[in-house]
C-alpha cells in the first residue's frame, strides 16, 4: 500500500509541477477498478497555441512530459483483428491511448471507431487513403485531410464534418510541405510527429519489436511512442510492452484537446 501511495503521489507531483512550468493544464487520470495494473498517470490537454506541432523527429520541439513519461499512440487502424486485441491489452492495464485513424478504415469499420472512443481512448486523424502528402498537389491533399476527417467523424458520431472534434492529425510516412502545415494551424488543428518509434513496419518478429522499442525508450527516458495497431506483430507485443513499462517505472500520460471536460477525459 505504501508503494501504491507513493507512486500516486509522485504522479500528481509531476502533473502539478509541469502545469506550474508549461501553463498547459495537467489532470490525474480515473482511479482504475483493478489494482497493481500500470494505469494512466494524468490527462495532458494539448492546445494548437502553445504546440501546434510536436514530435522530435519531426519538429524541434515536443509535448512536455517528464522524465518516464511517454504517450502511446497508434496509426493506420481500425482493423479489427489487431485493433482489438491492442484495445484488449490496454483495457487490461487501465491505459489510455490515441489512435490516428484512417478515414477509408474508419467508413470500413465504423463500430470499431467507436469501441475505440467509448473505451476512454483518443481518435486523431491519419487521412483518407494514406498517400505521400508532400508528393501531391495542395488541393488534393486538403481533400485528403478533409475527407479523412469527415470518415472519422461519420463513423464515430454519424455526422460528416470537415471540423474534428478532436483537432489531432498526423501525416503519412511524417511527410507534409511547409502549406499543408500552415493549413492545419489555422484550422487550429495539432500536428503530432513522434519521438520515438517501434519500426513495426520492418518485417521483423515481435521478439525484435519489443526489443527495438524498448531499447530505444530506455536511451530517450520519454516520449511519443509510434506503433501501429493493424499489425499482429505490435497486436502480439503490447502486454509485454505495457509490463515493462510498469516494471520498469514508467508512467503513461493520455492527451486530449485544450477544452475537454475532465469527465469526459475520465469517462469509462
Amino acid at each position: 500500500m505504501t508503494k501504491m501511495l507513493r507512486r500516486r503521489w509522485t504522479s500528481m507531483s509531476v502533473g502539478t509541477v509541469l502545469m506550474a512550468l508549461t501553463g498547459l493544464p495537467s489532470t490525474e487520470a480515473a482511479e482504475c477498478p483493478r489494482k497493481d495494473t500500470l494505469g494512466t498517470s494524468r490527462v495532458l490537454s494539448v492546445d494548437v497555441k502553445t504546440t501546434p506541432r510536436v514530435g522530435l523527429k519531426s519538429f524541434p520541439q515536443t509535448l512536455p512530459l517528464a522524465d518516464r513519461e511517454v504517450v502511446l499512440t497508434f496509426d493506420d487502424g481500425p482493423y479489427p483483428p489487431t485493433t482489438s486485441k491492442v484495445l484488449a491489452a490496454l483495457a487490461q492495464e487501465c491505459v489510455r491511448a490515441t489512435f490516428f485513424l484512417i478515414g477509408l478504415h474508419a467508413a470500413e469499420h465504423p463500430d470499431m471507431v467507436k469501441r475505440i472512443a467509448r473505451e476512454g481512448h483518443t481518435i486523431g486523424h491519419h487521412t483518407f487513403s494514406h498517400p505521400f502528402m508532400a508528393r501531391i498537389l495542395f488541393d488534393k491533399a486538403k481533400s485528403e485531410i478533409d475527407r479523412g476527417i469527415a470518415a472519422d467523424e461519420m463513423a464515430l458520431k454519424g455526422v460528416s464534418t470537415t471540423t474534428p472534434s478532436t483537432p489531432f492529425f498526423r501525416f503519412p510516412y511524417f511527410e507534409s510541405t511547409p502549406a499543408q502545415l500552415d493549413l492545419l494551424q489555422a484550422r487550429g488543428i495539432v500536428v503530432f510527429g513522434a519521438d520515438l518509434w517501434a519500426s513495426d513496419w520492418e518485417e521483423i518478429t515481435p521478439e525484435q519489436e519489443l526489443k527495438l522499442v524498448t531499447e530505444r525508450l530506455a536511451a530517450s527516458g520519454k516520449g511519443i511512442i509510434l506503433f501501429h495497431d493493424p499489425k499482429a506483430r505490435t497486436a502480439a507485443i503490447m502486454p509485454a510492452f505495457l509490463r515493462y513499462l510498469k516494471e520498469n517505472g514508467y508512467r503513461v500520460v493520455h492527451i486530449v484537446p485544450a477544452g475537454t471536460p475532465q469527465k469526459s477525459a475520465d469517462a469509462h
